[in-house]
């Protein structure tokens, strides 16, 4: 398999089943993880629930696991809160190619609100626990890939603990590695955005990647 559409009658079988399955609380997504990571999503069934349709981005995690920096992507009933209140329960498988590389995945995403609100048994059911510290605290879900490059960008200016106008070069130069590891220069033309974000310049960029690439190689 060379993409998610070698096999797409598979996929829609398995879609159509957990879709009929889950209900309309469930939506079921099919990423192609070969096209841009700005229009991964190749069917998208219950979209209501995230306002996301075909032809829309992923989110954070998949484009952490196709840089490389997680090597075991799948992952199943990880809890987060979307921007309108609704708390869902949502699991990721990924698919790989005849080459060995990352060409798909499928997301089951559930809305798990109104059974949080019952009783604690209900919460149980659902594996939902505020108290986890390995709970998503933001969303994940974007219909932009451009906020997913400005949530990055901010959380690496967060560990940095610094304002961008007060950055020294080593500083900037920690945003960079951080952005790198999570995968943000995989985004369509996020060199662009991260120039002028830090004030760098393109060649003081690509200088700094190719040397921390240089170095990530080194330990291997």
């Amino acid at each position: 398999m060379e993409s998610v559409y070698d096999n797409w009658d598979m996929f829609q079988q398995y879609l159509n089943l957990l879709e009929q399955h889950l209900g309309t609380k469930s939506e079921i997504v099919l990423h192609d993880l070969k096209k841009d990571y700005g229009n991964t999503i190749a069917d998208i069934r219950n979209g209501y629930l995230s306002g996301r349709r075909v032809g829309d981005p992923g989110g954070d995690w998949g484009i952490e696991v196709l840089s490389g920096t997680v090597k075991d992507g799948s992952r199943y009933n990880r809890v987060f809160h979307t921007r309108d209140g609704k708390i869902i329960r949502t699991s990721t498988v990924f698919f790989k190619g005849n080459d060995g590389s990352i060409v798909g995945s499928i997301c089951v995403n559930t809305d798990i609100s109104d059974l949080v609100r019952c009783e604690e048994y209900l919460r149980n059911f659902n594996m939902y626990d505020s108290s986890k510290s390995d709970q998503i605290p933001e969303s994940t879900i974007f219909t932009d890939v451009n906020e997913l490059l400005t949530k990055l960008m901010n959380q690496a200016v967060a560990m940095v603990g610094q304002d961008v106008d007060k950055m020294t070069k080593e500083e900037k130069e920690s945003v960079l590695r951080y952005l790198d590891e999570k995968g943000a220069f995989l985004i369509t033309k996020s060199g662009d955005r991260v120039c002028d974000f830090l004030g760098i310049s393109k060649f003081k960029l690509y200088n700094y990647l190719n040397s921390i690439r240089g170095e990530k190689e080194t330990e291997k």
